[in-house]
């Protein structure tokens, strides 16, 4: 079995030899990839829906990981014990969903030692919400997959000491430190959107295409910012 690009980006990121519940499990891939690099770590694949869950269970039993592999029905961390495991993913889900769950149970949250999210919306509230609570963001990935874009985050309970600035809360300041490939190719990308719909609400003229230009071109400022980070090389 091979993961796509997203989910081997997202699994990378999982410490070697952590016991590891996948929340929103969906197929059961991460968890089987993960029970195939280290045959001894405790494994558990969560799911609110019975549906894909049962994909899980099909998949988990194909690979021969039965015994390896627990399966829950769970709603974000309701079936989980508070210190039951080092790790958790959530990937695949809306930014304001994965909040929604590190909140709704703070026993559970506060014993876990790293995440692995990989929003899919509102990264940068994602962002701001770890800042908020104490949380270090200690490594970041992203990858471009049939045209879509995946950032995607560690994080561990350790205080940040310097703030994040508005363009490190959206596009990571790991990324932009690194000078990730992928996110660049990102920034010249909604640099090119944002100059065509420039063009088009300057040619249009319109009080309301005035106001969506002023936003448009703070916009494109923050894209800019971020851009400049690639020349100080």
């Amino acid at each position: 079995m091979e993961l796509s690009k997203r989910l081997s980006a997202v699994a990378g990121l999982v410490t070697e030899g952590a016991s590891v519940a996948d929340i929103g499990t969906d197929h059961g891939y991460i968890p089987i990839w993960l029970a195939k690099r280290d045959p001894a770590v405790k494994l558990i694949a969560m799911d609110v829906n019975e549906g894909p869950l049962e994909r899980a269970r099909e998949h988990i039993l194909a690979e021969g990981l039965s015994d390896r592999i627990d399966l829950r029905l769970s709603d974000g961390f309701s079936a989980l014990d508070p210190g039951e495991v080092h790790t958790i993913i959530a990937a695949g889900m809306g930014g304001g969903l994965v909040i929604h769950i590190l909140e709704a149970n703070p026993a559970v949250t506060d014993s876990v030692q790293e995440f692995i999210l990989q929003p899919q919306s509102e990264i940068e509230r994602v962002r701001a919400y770890l800042e908020r609570e104490g949380y270090t963001i200690v490594r970041e990935e992203m990858v471009e997959e049939d045209g879509k874009y995946y950032p995607m985050m560690k994080a561990v309970y350790r205080r940040e000491i310097i703030p994040y600035s508005e363009v490190e809360l959206l596009y990571g300041r790991d990324l932009l430190r690194r000078r990730h490939p992928v996110l660049r190719d990102f920034l010249l990308r909604e640099e090119r959107i944002r100059e065509d719909i420039l063009e088009r609400l300057r040619r249009a003229g319109t009080p309301g295409a005035v106001q969506r230009q002023e936003d448009v071109e703070r916009e494109l400022a923050r894209i800019r910012e971020a851009l400049g980070r690639y020349a100080c090389q």
